[in-house]
């Protein structure tokens, strides 16, 4: 028998008065895994059909992955939440920058022509303020006097049109009197007057939401002074203050974000001109009502795809109905759907390219969140925003081809110099790393790789 402490630990229980226990006859002795084996099992194990590596290791790999990428998304998801958080408490700071790049890319052409010309940045940027403010105030000190002129012949024609409904609910079928159309009539006052507190709060409310739009409108004047005066030297101070390599890839991304953004707006401007034209000839041509000022409500109603048109053009149908009749107003409908096919299927591919389209799911579904957390603010935001967010999405799907091997430089339109040294980069370090792998590949008897960290497990490659 081995030495061991029990005759020990047999003395110092005893003392105590407990009575030990026995030593087995074999030290380590263990009863039978299996009951009534005695014996030691002989012959081979059955063969086994997992030849290759353990399927619970692969099955380990698996999951190693997906937790690996679930937590992940668990972290951007928290910062996303974060980022979200952060720009509902400045939405009003961060309002004025976005519509000041948004009328910015629409006028930065007018400021890069008088510079070319010789005229100072300053004066340049001066001179397109104005000339763009006074545009916009004559057209809409030529639009006033119809607009009060012509909303009184529209006011009566609506009073007598409602007197014909009224007509025509006192016939048949409804064959309802005037004392019972009365009667609805003053029930639906009493309701409207029984609501007027909340109508005043309302007022209220939208005398504070124009004192926010002034302060708005004033900051982004501001703003849109500074980004066209100082716009031309931001990518040279941006790389100055990033470094070489990303400012390199800030300088493609943005550069084509900027290019996007300029383009899909000056398209707008030029497709909802268009439809203003034609829609406001064919409303003069029926002589109805406000037909100009239709026509520019057209034209503004343009910068939200797809709804803004359609809201412009039932407004102009509905004017048309309460002045001209129902035949009228089916021919102003004909020629709204007319002009928005000439839109969609002539206009918009020749001008914008395919390269900028967006399949109008992705538009309805980007105009109706932006509209549903921001309001009409949302709606005109929604498209130039989704259009950048794809821009930035496709150059990263191109730095991630150029690592994997999939394409070369001399397959990608750089914008940019910078953008193209850095795709050369990105290329040549694919190159690197896919020859450590084939040499790893190489070796007879590769080192085993230590278990990483838990940061390291989290933010490694998988």
């Amino acid at each position: 028998m081995p030495n061991h402490d029990l005759p020990d630990e047999a003395r110092a229980v005893a003392a105590l008065g407990v009575t030990p226990e026995a030593p087995a006859d074999q030290p380590g002795h263990r009863p039978p895994t299996v009951p009534g084996a005695s014996t030691r099992p002989s012959g081979t194990p059955e063969p086994t059909t997992n030849v290759g590596t353990d399927r619970m290791r692969v099955t380990g790999d698996g999951f190693t992955f997906v937790t690996a990428w679930a937590l992940r998304g668990i972290i951007v998801i928290a910062a996303l939440w974060l980022a979200w958080w952060v720009l509902d408490r400045v939405w009003f700071g961060v309002l004025p920058i976005l519509l000041a790049l948004i009328v910015a890319t629409l006028l930065s052409p007018v400021v890069a022509l008088g510079r070319r010309i010789g005229l100072h940045p300053t004066l340049a940027t001066v001179l397109t303020l104005l000339l763009s403010v006074g545009l916009l105030v004559g057209v809409f000190a030529a639009l006033a006097p119809s607009i009060t002129s012509q909303s009184r012949e529209i006011f009566e024609q609506a009073r007598g049109g409602v007197d014909e409904v009224r007509a025509w609910i006192s016939g048949p079928p409804l064959n309802l009197d005037n004392a019972q159309i009365d009667e609805y009539l003053g029930t639906a006052i009493t309701w409207l007057q029984e609501r007027s507190s909340v109508a005043a709060g309302a007022v209220a409310s939208g005398l504070g939401v124009v004192g926010s739009a002034l302060v708005t409108l004033g900051l982004m004047v501001v703003l849109l002074f500074f980004f066209l005066k100082d716009g031309p030297s931001f990518l040279p101070w941006l790389r100055r203050t990033s470094g070489r390599n990303t400012g390199r890839h800030l300088t493609e991304a943005l550069t084509r974000m900027w290019t996007t953004l300029g383009g899909f707006i000056r398209t707008q401007a030029i497709v909802s001109a268009v439809d203003a034209v034609l829609i406001g000839i064919g409303l003069l041509i029926l002589q109805v009502p406000l037909a100009l000022t239709l026509a520019v409500l057209t034209f503004f109603g343009g910068f939200i795809p797809i709804v803004g048109a359609v809201v412009a053009g039932g407004i102009a149908v509905l004017v048309a109905l309460v002045t001209q009749g129902l035949t009228e107003a089916l021919i102003v409908l004909a020629i709204v759907i007319a002009v928005q096919q000439i839109e969609g299927n002539v206009l918009q591919p020749a001008l914008q390219g395919r390269s900028m389209q967006m399949h109008p799911g992705i538009i309805l579904l980007a105009v109706a969140g932006g509209s549903t957390l921001f309001g009409v603010i949302g709606a005109f935001l929604a498209v130039p925003f989704a259009a950048t967010f794809v821009v930035l999405l496709r150059y990263l799907s191109e730095q991630v081809d150029l690592r994997s091997g999939d394409i070369d430089v001399e397959h990608v339109a750089f914008a940019t110099p910078e953008g193209r040294v850095a795709g050369a980069r990105t290329q040549y370090l694919g190159e690197v790393e896919r020859s450590e792998r084939a040499a790893s590949r190489d070796d007879t008897a590769p080192a085993q790789p230590a278990r990483p960290g838990l940061l390291s497990w989290l933010f490694g490659r998988h």
